[in-house]
Order: structure tokens, then C-alpha cells, then sequence
């Protein structure tokens, strides 16, 4: 927990010192809501999907914070209760094709048997469109891991890597209803060839007004050293305030 705790303060840190001094300060938060129930004859099935992200940003900077926690069941036994939190920042992005970005995240999830990890680098990104209504960008970039994880359930397997990190990452607005977005990783380790991760969020969003939507999200995760994978559906509501 001490590394939510460090992306926390600096993401108050970054806050506070932007508001004394700059005048064109712009803020962004978001929280989604989602989950589904299932009750038959034959059993009970539940998911609960939360998240939020809050950014603040300048013309040269921005920076990201965001979190989220799934937890399931299905006939009593626990299924999910993972938890993930990241802390981001790009530099150039609104004024260069080219930019720089640097990333932390921890997140600990029962699904994919993970106890704590931590990764922490930095890369850069290439914008192929860049407008208010498309946007796609490319990334790579280096990525330290330390990681506690679980292999057939009860194996521990402690260990630190070096990954190389590539992003595919796109936002598109059609007629301003409907909104398109997603943000794909694939995460090789520098060490092991087959140890690798997959990380794939695709929502899909139509807008009632401004800050309102009905949003359906798809998310995929596999961690090839332990041999797990998650594929979630959910949909739900989405609050989402530029200020």
C-alpha cells in the first residue's frame, strides 16, 4: 500500500503547485460505475467494477491519476478482488507529434494471482492524429517491475524484471453521442521471453449530456508467468467533468 500512498502525494503535490502558478490550470475527473447480478435456480453470480481518474494539466504537461477495484463471486467463492491504481505524465503531448511520458502503477488482483506488483518508467509517443474529435497515439518505452506473485496458487514467486513497454491508445467521437476509446499494452520482459503481459480496455460510450453516459466496457488481462487471464464485460454510467 506504500506505493498508492507515494502516487497519491505526488498527485496532490503536482495539484496544489500548478494552482499557485499558472493561470491556464485545466482539471479532469471521471468515475464509472458498473456491474452485473445473475440469479438462476442453478446459482448466483455478481461483479462490481468501479473506477475514477482525476488529471490536471498545463500546455506542456499533464499529469494523471486514476484507480479502480473489481470484486465478484459466483456461487459463494470469491472470483475477483483486484485492485490496480497508476499515476501518469506526458510532456509535449498537446504540442508536439512527438512526446514524452513517464508511468507508476501498483495493483494487486486475486483473479490473476498477483499479491503486489509495482512498475515505474518512462518512454516515448508518437501522435498519428491528434484533433477534438480523433485521436491515436503509439508509444514504447522501458518499464521496472518488482513483483510478489502467486504460481499454482500457493507458490510464491518474488522477483524484479525490466519490460519493454508498447501502447496503442485512440479516442473517437462520432456526432458527439458517441465516443469510442481504449488503451492497449503489451509488456515483454528484457530477461525472459515468455514472460510477458497483455493489458486491453475498449469502452464504448453514448453520451446523455455533457458529463453523462452509458458506457460499455471490455476489459482483457493475461500474465503468462502465472498463467492467468480475466476477460471482463460490463456496462454501466460514467461521470466525466472537464474544469
Amino acid at each position: 500500500m506504500k506505493y498508492v500512498f507515494a502516487l497519491l502525494l505526488i498527485l496532490t503535490t503536482f495539484t496544489t503547485a500548478s494552482a499557485q502558478f499558472s493561470d491556464s490550470v485545466h482539471y479532469y475527473g471521471k468515475f464509472a460505475s458498473m456491474g452485473s447480478i445473475n440469479t438462476t435456480q442453478d446459482g448466483r453470480a455478481y461483479l462490481l467494477n468501479n473506477s475514477f481518474k482525476v488529471g490536471v494539466s498545463k500546455k506542456k504537461i499533464s499529469l494523471n491519476g486514476s484507480g479502480g477495484w473489481i470484486y465478484g463471486q459466483q456461487d459463494g467463492t470469491l472470483t475477483n478482488n483486484d485492485f490496480a491504481s497508476a499515476l501518469d505524465f506526458s510532456l509535449f503531448r498537446s504540442v508536439r507529434q512527438i512526446y514524452y511520458w513517464g508511468l507508476a502503477t501498483y495493483d494487486k488482483s486475486y483473479s490473476l494471482k498477483i499479491n503486489d506488483r509495482f512498475q515505474g518508467g518512462a518512454g516515448i509517443a508518437y501522435n498519428l492524429l491528434d484533433s477534438k474529435k480523433a485521436y491515436l497515439s503509439l508509444s514504447d518505452g522501458l518499464l521496472f517491475e518488482t513483483s510478489n506473485l502467486f504460481l499454482e496458487d500457493t507458490i510464491p514467486d518474488i522477483y524484479h524484471t525490466f519490460r519493454n513497454s508498447f501502447r496503442l491508445l485512440y479516442k473517437f467521437v462520432i456526432h458527439d453521442i458517441v465516443v469510442i476509446d481504449g488503451a492497449h499494452f503489451l509488456q515483454n520482459s528484457l530477461s525472459l521471453g515468455r514472460d510477458f503481459n497483455i493489458k486491453s480496455t475498449s469502452n464504448l460510450s453514448i453520451l446523455l449530456n455533457k458529463w453523462l453516459s452509458i458506457t460499455a466496457t471490455l476489459t482483457y488481462n493475461k500474465l503468462n508467468r502465472t498463467g492467468r487471464e480475466n476477460l471482463l464485460f460490463n456496462y454501466g454510467l460514467t461521470v466525466e467533468k472537464y474544469f
